[in-house]
């Protein structure tokens, strides 16, 4: 075995955060509210850390580091730009908000409750629709968390890629029904530190390795585009998509413009925020809404720090490793961060960051499996199925059951192992984006926004994701540019408008609704005593 050093490091590692998922586990088994939500026990520094690391996991540390080693610096300095205000934003718009109205709106513990008991739903349509887009997109995204495992120990030990991510996905469904959502969000507490601390320290390191700051500017210029928000770099690749290397150099084309669309492309990742389960569910769950103000001077230094070194570290690569095979395609580039660890830091130092990218994406994975299996047992099966005598037993088997299933699911959706985690995920963002961030909004800001309006947007801009990215952009890109955009702006516009149109077009909201409303608007409820 390569490395065995690092993948000692990595099981102790590993150790550690099975520990903390079996020290919570009686207390995450009491009842559905604290296996799914922590009993809304959260402290501002674990719902600030947590919220971002099962955000960013893997994602952060292979996937936006890989785009900015392989084509430059403008496709991702402009996503971490939008990544960053949307942080900002959402925890200051939406975070107090929506931690008093879904305590006031039936004391909601997932998303779909919450929209649900918003709208004082009698026929469950709105809650059966959320959750089954919830659980499309978190498949989806769990799939991503399983290649970035599947590369991890691909490209430290060798091991083969496919047996990893069958690995992978039966140590995630494990942990998740061990601990469930405090155990998660502890883990991902502890996984954010690691994740700022392994790449601000693989900047310093990667910075002196490569001669000085200077050195890497000087060489990131010598790339036509490279250091450039308005173009792009053009690796020239083969066939088979590896990138072509003459005389010991791997080869560039002349860069390609990078304009208005794709900036906007790009900054529109920022929308996102204000639909993410996992990053809601956090405002969810904090222990009381005067909290919230710290959690997001938390968050957002935590979230400015890590893009901003996530990015420079693809920049460095460039300079110390300008032509490796484990880096020669757009699927590989993604290993960057890997490949710099075990080459320039002391082993046991790379153990721990590599344990660190694997311990974030594990905990990240069953983030996305919690939501997505709570959307069916709880939501479908206890709202709607069996919604006057499901027993909490038979919620938490169901649970645990469609555990299983979405994993098999995500692990036949990762199996390409040139999968690019990036596209992956990007995917799964829009989704949620356009599908629950614009109804997210108008559910908490609009007091005339009713069932109908909620239905249409949510519909509209889940379908609209769908045609924008399988047929617009495949088919009508190439010979009209606007139809390039990232499939979030157009479907959140669309969902806009359509809440808007449903909603003025459908009778105005109940007394209730409107009552609870307002009550929403003021200070803190029920808050429970014990906080972590």
């Amino acid at each position: 075995m390569d490395n065995p050093e690092i993948f000692v490091v990595m099981i102790l590692y590993m150790c550690v955060v099975i520990g903390i998922g079996v020290y919570f586990y009686k207390k995450s088994q009491k009842s559905s509210e604290n296996y799914f939500l922590g009993g809304r026990s959260l402290g501002p520094w674990v719902a600030a850390m947590s919220a971002e690391a099962s955000d960013m996991s893997g994602w952060l540390l292979m996937g936006l580091p890989g785009v900015a080693y392989w084509c430059g610096l403008a496709d991702a300095f402009w996503t971490a730009i939008g990544l960053a205000i949307g942080t900002y934003v959402n925890w200051l718009i939406v975070a107090k908000r929506l931690r008093n109205y879904s305590q006031v709106a039936g004391n909601s513990i997932t998303i779909p409750d919450f929209f649900s008991n918003r709208f004082k739903e009698k026929k469950k349509v709105l809650l059966a629709i959320s959750a089954i887009f919830i659980l499309i997109f978190f498949t989806v995204y769990a799939s991503s968390c399983f290649v970035t495992v599947g590369k991890l120990f691909n490209t430290l030990f060798g091991f083969d890629y496919h047996l990893m991510l069958i690995v992978g996905a039966v140590f995630v469904v494990a942990y998740t029904l061990i601990g469930g959502f405090l155990a998660e969000s502890i883990s991902d507490f502890m996984q954010a530190m690691i994740m700022i601390m392994a790449l601000v320290a693989m900047i310093v390191v990667g910075v002196i390795k490569a001669g000085g700051f200077d050195v890497v500017i000087e060489n990131a210029k010598s790339i036509d585009g490279f250091l450039s928000l308005g173009e792009i770099a053009n690796p020239v690749v083969g066939e088979n998509g590896e990138q072509i290397v003459e005389n010991g150099t791997a080869l560039f084309g002349k860069a390609g413009n990078y304009g208005f669309l794709n900036m906007i492309s790009m900054l529109a990742w920022g929308l996102g925020y204000f639909g993410v389960p996992q990053v809601l569910l956090r405002f969810m769950a904090i222990r009381k809404s005067s909290d919230i103000k710290r959690s997001r001077v938390i968050a957002t230094v935590w979230c400015v720090i890590s893009l901003a070194a996530a990015v420079f570290i693809g920049i460095i690569g460039r300079t110390l490793l300008p032509v490796d095979e484990a880096l020669n395609s757009a699927s590989k580039a993604e290993s960057i961060l890997i490949v710099m660890s075990t080459e320039y830091l002391p082993l046991i130092v790379a153990g721990l960051i590599m344990a660190g990218i694997l311990a974030a994406t594990i905990s990240s994975s069953d983030s996305y499996l919690l939501i997505a299996s709570s959307s069916v047992s709880v939501n479908i099966f206890k709202g709607i199925i069996k919604k006057d005598n499901a027993s909490e037993k038979q919620v938490m088997w169901l649970a645990r059951i469609v555990l299983v299933v979405i994993a098999l699911i995500g692990i036949i959706i990762a199996w390409n192992e040139n999968s690019v985690i990036f596209n992956l995920v990007s995917f799964a963002w829009a989704g949620f984006g356009a599908t629950f961030g614009p109804i997210m909004l108008f559910s908490l800001f609009w007091k005339r926004t009713t069932r109908t309006g909620a239905i249409a947007g949510m519909v509209s801009g889940a379908v609209t994701v769908f045609v924008w990215k399988l047929v617009f952009k495949q088919f009508l890109a190439p010979s009209i540019p606007v139809f390039g955009l990232y499939e979030l702006l157009p479907a959140f516009i669309v969902s806009c408008i359509a809440i808007v149109v449903g909603s003025l077009l459908s009778k105005k909201p109940d007394k209730e609704i409107t009552e609870e409303f307002e009550k929403a608007k003021t200070g803190d409820f029920l808050e429970v005593s014990e906080q972590i």
